[in-house]
């Protein structure tokens, strides 16, 4: 568990320094809750690569991760990751991660209407 909580400080600490490309080393860690804490991050980087780099993370295993990944692609009005966060809300297998995802397209349709 120490070791999860220190990478999620490290991943918090590159999120807030928008280092994109530090956090992907991280994206295909085999704890879903590193996963879930690069996407929340991602939050931070209002950028068209970033929001390239949530679309796997819309598709991760975990709904965690989705709903997480979810959540940033509606804050940082990643267009391009629109129809990936509208097929979660609406068809996702897991009712959480399409409660999560519906309020991110919804605040995605707002901010980009």
């Amino acid at each position: 568990m120490a070791r999860v909580d220190a990478i999620r400080e490290k991943i918090d600490k590159l999120g807030k320094k928008q280092k994109l490309d530090a956090l992907m080393k991280y994206v295909s860690d085999d704890d879903d809750t590193v996963r879930a804490a690069v996407a929340t991050s991602m939050s931070q980087i209002p950028t068209y690569d970033c929001g390239m780099a949530l679309i796997p993370l819309l598709r991760d295993s975990s709904p965690l991760v989705r709903s997480a990944a979810a959540t940033s692609a509606a804050k940082i009005k990643a267009k391009h990751c629109e129809e990936y966060v509208k097929k979660l809300a609406f068809a996702d297998s897991d009712p959480s991660v399409r409660a999560v995802a519906k309020a991110a397209f919804d605040e995605m349709k707002t901010k980009l209407t």
